[in-house]
């Protein structure tokens, strides 16, 4: 009789499952301390991506990988060292002339709470002369009956001394809002710190010899996948130049949008300093244009007047046309990807990764979609075109089937 042989597959199925489920539990566990990590290595593989084809122009003038890779770093770190040039001799003079006229400033904000305490304490002191002037002239052997009111009544609360009170408490409480934050903030700075060390060595390995860590990672997928993981990552690497482009897109246009909100305000040197500092800054995102604020309130404040105050005013307006306008529409177009899933990656990359996490979110949604394609879309979907999928959705929205708006 012949034995029927139960396909492997299907032997050794559940023990896969089970070992998956496994894998994910542990993640998920560990995820918050494997995040860091994870985002480092992310971001490695990406730019080393993104820079590979600079590397392949190089090195056939340079002779080889390291040599190009040897320029682009000395590239990468003149790029640096000119912005800090341009960073440190403006902001020098204004943080000199700011630190001789800081005891000015304060002096003016301490001068209202002051005058506001001594009319206090001299309310206070009128109303107990009142009451011993009271005391003193009222007779001390007269007759009262138990049932009579007090000769002298409390002394009615200060309105003047309750609302000094309150006004300092409320200073108190927003100085330490203030050191919350800035501690927050300093906690970020550190990890932003470590990360971009971190990411800056690992890209500078991996683009002298990035064959090893690509063939690590074919080896994770099975050999009879080899063909479609070969396919993911050559789309993968096409894609890494274009978000890297996207990237370097917007940071140029916060860069011109702040030299030429600046120019009226702070002059045409200035302006130009503080486009550079915008522009390379918004390479982090949310901390960085944080950051990028620092030295032009510096310069505000060295210029006195109202001039902090609209400069404030210009860069919150940057910010706001960044989060919502500008950065959306460039990833949208430069990867094309719809500015709605950039957004919403935005928001998932930060509760997954936390505030770095925005760094990665668009190529996340990229990758995702790219996995999309090659494992569910051509499997489950074989027949399925995109033109069918927007017929579908123009019979939801009841609109007729016309040229694209």
């Amino acid at each position: 009789m012949l034995k029927v042989i139960e396909p492997v597959s299907n032997r050794i199925s559940i023990p896969i499952y089970l070992l998956i489920a496994a894998a994910l539990f542990a993640l998920m566990q560990t995820f918050s301390v494997l995040a860091p990590v994870i985002l480092s290595f992310l971001l490695t593989v990406l730019i080393a991506l993104a820079l590979n084809p600079v590397i392949h122009w190089l090195r056939t003038v340079a002779g080889g990988r390291k040599a190009a890779t040897a320029i682009v770093t000395m590239v990468l770190l003149g790029v640096i060292s000119l912005a800090g040039w341009a960073f440190y001799l403006p902001l020098s003079g204004a943080f000199s002339k700011l630190s001789e006229e800081l005891p000015a400033y304060w002096e003016r904000l301490q001068k209202p709470l002051i005058t506001l305490e001594k009319k206090a304490e001299r309310s206070e002191k009128k109303l107990q002369a009142e009451v011993k002037e009271e005391i003193a002239t009222s007779s001390p052997f007269s007759e009262v009956s138990e049932s009579a009111e007090p000769l002298v009544e409390a002394p009615p609360p200060n309105p003047t001394a309750r609302s000094s009170t309150s006004i300092r408490s409320g200073l108190s409480a927003m100085l330490r809002g203030v050191v919350g934050n800035i501690t927050a903030m300093a906690f970020n700075g550190a990890q932003v710190l470590v990360v971009l060390v971190t990411v800056f060595f690992g890209v500078l390995f991996m683009l002298m010899d990035p064959r090893p860590i690509i063939g690590a990672i074919f080896s994770l997928v099975p050999e009879r996948q080899h063909d479609r993981a070969l396919v993911i990552m050559h789309r993968i690497a096409q894609f890494a130049p274009a978000w890297a482009g996207s990237t370097l897109a917007g940071m140029f246009t916060i860069g011109v949008l702040v030299f030429l909100l600046m120019w009226p305000i702070l002059g045409l040197m200035d302006a130009l300093v503080l486009g550079l500092i915008a522009c390379l800054f918004e390479s982090v995102p949310f901390l960085g244009p944080t950051l990028s604020t620092v030295p032009a309130l510096l310069l505000a404040f060295g210029k006195g007047g109202m001039t902090p105050l609209w400069v404030l005013i210009a860069y919150m307006a940057v910010q706001a046309l960044e989060n919502n306008v500008i950065l959306p529409m460039i990833m949208a177009r430069g990867m094309k990807m719809h500015a709605v899933a950039v957004i919403f990656s935005m928001f998932l990359c930060v509760t997954a990764f936390g505030v770095l996490g925005v760094l990665i979110a668009a190529p996340m949604v990229a990758i995702v979609s790219i996995f999309h394609d090659e494992l569910y879309r051509k499997r489950f979907l074989p027949s399925v075109a995109k033109d069918d999928l927007d017929s579908l959705a123009r019979k939801v929205l009841h609109e007729k089937n016309i040229a694209a708006d």
